[in-house]
């Protein structure tokens, strides 16, 4: 029932389950599509493949009220940034996961925790 679903979806929200946490992984890409909505942002990128096409990763961050207290802004990543971040895995195998921290062609970090 919808009630039922809400109440799972509603107990999940700010669960880590969906993520592999006790692995990390790392890819490189363009800054597609950034989200910047509640509760969570998201963020695109584009990777490229080995068949020389590219296959688009969505990564899960926090809200943006907690980005901006850390010096976030809407225009932090813009589309075509290149970008390499590491992130914990969809347990479900799809393309993305939990943002953990990027890293900027100009060598700045980006965190979802508190320091920059």
């Amino acid at each position: 029932s919808f009630v039922l679903a809400a109440a799972q979806f509603a107990s999940a929200h700010h669960s880590f389950a969906a993520f592999n946490m006790a692995e990390e992984k790392t890819v490189t890409g363009k800054v597609k599509q950034v989200e910047w909505t509640n509760p969570h942002i998201w963020i695109w990128i584009d990777v490229p493949n080995a068949s020389g096409g590219t296959d688009t990763y969505g990564f899960e961050g926090m809200s943006p009220n907690y980005l901006e207290r850390r010096k976030w802004t809407r225009s932090t990543l813009k589309p075509g940034d290149t970008i390499t971040i590491s992130y914990r895995p969809l347990r479900d195998g799809k393309n993305g996961g939990m943002f953990v921290n990027g890293k900027m062609e100009d060598g700045q970090i980006l965190t979802m925790g508190g320091g920059q």
